[in-house]
């Protein structure tokens, strides 16, 4: 709400197809099934409320046959360590914990002020009365309780105040507004019933229609076709009429033709279906479609050449309170552009997507269900994948057509929106309507929602407001804003990876996506980790710093991994961190369960040398020689970590720093056969810990002659064969150099020990 409002994006925003943002429909979706003879008007008029419909869409939909876009937005979980890792690590902890699917602000709410205040400022000076419908293209269509329509320019001016109090006091309120495709005419609808055209050049009044439907009802809905020639009207008696503007001789004159009438189920929406620019000469388009919404059934149908049912279909059971929605909107489906009609009375949205066959005839295809807990008044398509829901309760839903998630809920209720009841109750012309669309009418607000551009404006008492989604910039700022940093940077990643919903503002190439995306996440993780020793705790116990490293720093090594960017790690976001010594040490060990899970393969030498040294300070051998036999220890003093694996009894790990760093498969057996071979030749018992050197030395010798590594992985295909022969030849060699029967025995008494372990 204190967010100023884009105007200029507002009636600039262009209504164009973007073919790269619409979302692919999947294929597994069911047909209608066809029939010979299409139901004509007639047949449909003169059918009693009980009958079973003739065209019905069965519900044979499986939930699980349509491929959904579930993935989330979050971080790779850590994964377990391999078989290198033989004990759980106190210290260790998860790099970022599983928050779920993170979508931040996906609508900016703005209030135009401007027209808010003309609007109040009119009803109090000019006695324009209330607002009670509003239209937008590329300017905005005020109507008012006492018959004007105020027109606002781009920059929210009054630009035109169509009509009088005069007028006003003759035809009532203003109960329905339509601006036609090129915004050059406004046509007005009236609460007794009347009808007016205007030029929005220059203000004009062009027609007045008073006989386009029976007198004494009024008129809930007036919309142009793309046709600048045809529009339809809805009255509260439940009928829908064609109205055809002709100019003869200088006299523009309006026909009249009824396309439903309401004695047999009134109708109480009407949504022509309107195409871009671009798809002009979508073959579709020549049959001028229309979606007409009645109390018991949907209809499909086409105004041109002829009038034609394409489709019916009934709702079935309900809450008779429950408003009816339409709503069209343009999506790809296999490659091909078709139109997809929306509709919804109650909680449950249904999804039709209509093409025309080669045959000429129009097909429609049922898509999957939205089923709701709320509810629906108001429909609204923003882009070809997200629904914009409003509730009973005047609350905002912005749904994800594929996924059926909800992105975001916004309470609306101090909008104060108009309600259509009284239009719908004809109040005007004395009441005369059914007491179920009476009771239809009390939540009815057609007139107080409409879309253009992507944004969708909403009426109130006092004041207008429009809902526009925020691009993938402004919802991961809304986030920074508040310090929300893991949820910005959760956010940050679904867009890297393609997997948010509703995105605005991002390339289609997945390439300078993930470029732009991941600059921004760079520019996240600077400020982070910056925060993180600006927030640091000054004073108190050492673990409440170390808890507060420990929440924060796990997230940056985890999303520089995820980028890549180890370069960023080891230099920026190190050289930032060590100058706290807690947050040093967090660091250094956030690093080891990546290094286990063999996400983290090298460290820059300084890195490497830090978190030796730390572990080393506190006690942690056991952590050292997990993390070097996962790392590529190329860059390090050979000699130095094999003294360091020597002297606390690292074997596993001189063993791979022999392997790995020198090509030396020898060399680990010879010393563990100095320390264990004098007491065998001697006769004595074998400590505890020469015990585990002898079991170790035994499968290290297994894996040699197998050509596996040790401790765990394979050697290069290339030294095998030399690998497995070292090991038969050194024995040999031993044996002959000093015939130790000691040695024989310790062998064949451990075979089944190493057999064993050499299984395991």
């Amino acid at each position: 709400m204190s967010e100023s409002p884009d105007t200029r994006s507002l009636v600039s925003a262009s209504s164009q197809l973007n073919l790269m943002d619409i979302d692919a429909i999947d294929d597994k979706e069911f047909d209608i099934p066809q029939v010979d003879t299409p139901p004509t008007l007639e047949s449909i008029l003169n059918e009693t409320e009980d009958e079973e419909e003739p065209f019905i869409l069965e519900d044979t939909y499986l939930l699980n046959t349509e491929n959904m876009d579930a993935h989330s937005c979050e971080t790779s979980s850590l994964a377990s360590s391999d078989s290198g890792d033989r004990t759980h690590l106190k210290r260790r902890r998860r790099p970022v914990e599983n928050t779920g699917t993170v979508h931040g602000s996906v609508l900016r709410h703005s209030t135009l002020k401007g027209i808010s205040a003309q609007i109040v400022s009119a009803a109090d000076k000019v006695d324009a009365g209330l607002p009670t419908a509003i239209t937008v293209s590329s300017v905005i269509a005020v109507g008012t309780s006492h018959g004007l329509a105020l027109v606002f320019d781009p920059s929210q001016a009054l630009r035109l105040c169509l009509g009088s109090t005069a007028v006003g006091a003759q035809y009532g309120a203003v109960s329905a507004l339509s601006i036609n495709h090129d915004c050059s005419r406004l046509l007005c609808g009236f609460a007794k019933g009347q009808i007016t055209m205007w030029d929005l050049a220059n203000g004009k009044l062009l027609r007045t229609i008073t006989e386009a439907h029976p007198p004494g009802t009024a008129i809930l809905h007036v919309k142009f076709t793309d046709d600048p020639t045809l529009a339809v009207c809805n009255d509260s008696g439940g009928s829908v009429f064609e109205l055809s503007f002709r100019r003869v001789m200088g006299v523009r004159t309006c026909d009249s033709r009824c396309l439903f009438s309401g004695s047999k189920g009134e109708v109480c929406c009407v949504e022509p279906l309107h195409s871009s620019s671009e798809l002009k000469d979508h073959p579709i388009t020549q049959y001028s479609l229309l979606a007409m919404a009645s109390l018991t059934k949907i209809l499909v149908i086409g105004l041109k050449p002829s009038l034609k049912v394409w489709m019916t279909f009934p709702y079935g059971k309900g809450d008779p309170a429950s408003v009816p929605q339409l709503a069209w909107q343009f999506v790809v489906v296999q490659k091909a552009v078709n139109p997809m009609l929306a509709f919804c009375r109650g909680d449950t949205v249904h999804f039709l997507l209509v093409k025309k066959e080669e045959s000429g005839a129009i097909h429609v295809i049922k898509q999957r269900q939205l089923h709701l807990s709320c509810d629906i008044i108001s429909l609204t398509w923003i882009n070809s994948r997200t629904l914009v829901l409003m509730d009973s309760g005047e609350k905002l839903h912005v749904v994800d057509r594929a996924s059926q998630e909800e992105l975001e809920s916004l309470d609306m209720a101090e909008v104060q929106l108009v309600y259509n009841s009284s239009h719908f109750k004809s109040l005007a012309t004395g009441g005369n309507v059914s007491q179920a669309l009476a009771l239809v009418g009390e939540k009815a607000c057609y007139q107080s929602v409409c879309s253009y551009g992507g944004q969708v404006v909403y009426l109130g008492t006092k004041s207008v407001h429009i809902m526009t989604l925020r691009n993938w910039r402004e919802r991961v700022d809304y986030l920074l804003k508040q310090e929300r940093f893991v949820e910005a940077l959760s956010l940050a990643w679904s867009f890297h990876e393609g997997t948010a919903k509703a995105v605005v503002g991002l390339f289609g190439d997945p390439a300078k996506r993930k470029g732009v995306v991941a600059d921004k996440m760079v520019e996240i993780l600077f400020q982070y980790a910056d925060r993180s020793l600006k927030k640091c705790p000054e004073q108190g116990k050492i673990q409440v710093m170390e808890q507060h490293f420990q929440d924060m720093v796990p997230v940056m090594v985890d999303y520089c991994l995820l980028l890549q960017r180890t370069d960023l790690l080891f230099n920026q976001i190190y050289g930032r961190l060590v100058e706290n010594s807690v947050a040093r040490g967090v660091f250094l060990e956030s690093l080891e369960p990546y290094i286990l899970s063999e996400r983290l393969g090298c460290l820059t030498p300084p890195v490497m040398r830090d978190l030796l040294s730390h572990f080393q300070d506190n006690g942690m051998m056991e952590s050292v020689e997990n993390c070097l036999v996962h790392m590529d220890i190329t860059s390090l003093d050979i000699q130095q970590v094999v003294q360091m694996c020597w002297e606390n009894q690292l074997y596993d790990a001189m063993i791979y720093v022999f392997n790995s760093g020198m090509n030396d498969y020898i060399s680990p057996m010879e010393r563990l056969f100095q320390v264990i071979g004098p007491p065998l030749r001697e006769g004595k018992s074998l400590t505890d810990e020469q015990v585990i050197m002898g079991n170790k030395l035994l499968v290290y010798i297994s894996c040699s002659l197998a050509g596996r590594a040790y401790p765990l992985g394979d050697i290069p295909e290339d030294l095998v064969p030399q690998v497995k022969n070292q090991p038969f030849r050194n024995g040999l060699t031993r044996a002959e150099n000093e015939c130790s029967v000691s040695t024989d025995c310790f062998i064949l008494a451990n075979a089944g020990k190493r057999r064993e372990l050499a299984l395991a």
